[in-house]
């Protein structure tokens, strides 16, 4: 793979001296590893024949584009969006995301071409534009995310107005017919597998569950099977993004604007009546998942949404504030059964891959969300000392054994830690 082949500006050069300046108080290396993180997106853009960004962005070691994962791949550079080369690239991610939603909008996962490549044998049989078709609220609610900050960044509202209002009727449609999974819904999924994760039970429809207002998903935002099918974070994210959404669409499709609003209030009343548990250590906390027929999972996995991630991902309802720090500590505990400790750190895993590995991504967030100096320098220490000496965040690694991790290429994961290395300068740590 080539490296730092995208034609930078001078307000991104001056933006990474800055940082690598800053950082090398706290040590050379950690200097370098955030310069080699936040350039490694650039790096996996696909372009066309003349240049130009394409929109197509791989996310790691696996050839395809996750409407989650790559919009969280560029959202460092979104202030950067008036540079003309940096806007353009934003642009061409959000179109083709918005191109891929309208094809298909519950497939997570998909191929640069309408090559048919990916998971073949999947049931039903998928478009040849999709890679995966595990269905993830959370990939609809990151593309509206990243259009908000775009805008928010440029003031280009006539791009939201020209390729908003029609991608938004297909999400509302899914949203709200998911609502009512088993009685509306088309979406099966049912894949030949031995892991008991990658496919959905009860002929491809999930567990019963019954109406919360919420809307269901397949699967959580690690690609790995719901349990019970309202995911928590994955609804509050759906919620913070029917809200950008609606605010981008009140001058051009108002009508829109308000179904995207009623939307957000049935999903913030279920999370209110059915995804608020009472723990008996803890206090009130989120659960994870729910089914709206009295059964939940208190937990908490790495892949974000997650529950460590709420203030991140914009929710900010003063309403739940005790309610997420009660589950903030809950997360950062062994009373979470994906929370891990070793020689090498300490930090929450995932039941997706190598149960019993700390995920980067997981202590990025546990940094991003931190209030406490004295952790964000902690967690910070152990993300530098974990990166096997590669330059790069890894998805997992040994709590004993840093040198043991999967995927060097994992560009998602370098893209949180050098938000969380920015904040530890611009919170006054260095």
């Amino acid at each position: 793979m080539q490296t730092n082949t995208y034609p930078l500006r001078s307000s991104v050069e001056e933006h990474l001296e800055k940082y690598e300046k800053a950082l090398k108080r706290h040590s050379e290396k950690l200097s370098k590893l955030y310069h080699s993180c936040f350039l490694h997106t650039f790096d996996a853009l696909s372009h066309s024949e003349d240049g130009a960004p394409n929109g197509y962005v791989v996310t790691g070691d696996i050839p395809a584009m996750w409407l989650r994962d790559s919009s969280t791949q560029v959202w460092n550079y979104v202030r950067f969006a008036n540079e003309p080369a940096i806007g353009a690239m934003i642009r061409s991610v959000l179109e083709r995301q918005f191109r891929y939603i309208c094809i298909d909008p519950y497939a997570n996962a998909f191929n640069e071409t309408a090559n048919g490549h990916g998971h073949v044998k999947d049931v039903p049989l998928k478009d040849p534009w999709v890679w995966e078709r595990k269905y993830e609220l959370d990939s609809l609610a990151y593309p509206l995310r990243l259009l908000y900050g775009y805008c928010r960044a440029t003031g280009d509202t006539a791009f939201a107005e020209r390729h908003l209002p029609q991608v938004m009727t297909v999400i509302l449609d899914v949203m709200e017919t998911e609502q009512h999974h088993f009685e509306k819904s088309p979406y099966r999924f049912s894949r030949e597998t031995d892991r008991y994760n990658d496919t959905l039970h009860n002929d491809g429809m999930g567990e019963p569950v019954g109406y919360t207002g919420m809307s269901w998903q397949g699967f959580r935002p690690s690609d790995d099977a719901v349990d019970f099918g309202y995911n928590i974070p994955g609804n509050i994210f759906a919620a913070v993004a029917l809200g950008y959404a609606a605010e981008l669409l009140q001058g051009c499709a108002p009508t829109l604007a308000a179904r995207a609003e009623a939307l957000r209030g049935e999903i913030l009343d279920g999370v209110r009546q059915y995804g608020v548990v009472e723990h008996e250590k803890y206090g009130k906390i989120f659960a994870y998942e729910t089914d709206g027929l009295g059964h939940y999972t208190l937990m908490d996995d790495a892949n974000t949404p997650n529950l460590l991630s709420l203030p991140y991902i914009g929710f900010a309802d003063p309403a739940f504030a005790e309610v997420y720090q009660n589950t903030r500590r809950f997360v950062l505990s062994k009373d979470n059964p994906y929370y891990y400790e070793g020689k090498c750190g300490k930090g929450l895993g995932s039941p997706h891959e190598y149960t019993g590995y700390i995920w980067h991504m997981g202590l990025s967030m546990q940094g991003l969300t931190s209030t406490d100096p004295q952790e964000m320098r902690a967690v910070l220490d152990m993300l530098v000392a974990s990166d096997a000496d590669t330059g790069y965040m890894h998805e997992c690694f040994d709590p004993d054994d840093a040198y043991t991790f999967r995927r060097e290429f994992f560009t998602w994961s370098d893209a949180l830690f050098c938000e969380f290395a920015e904040k530890c300068v611009d919170e006054g740590l260095f």
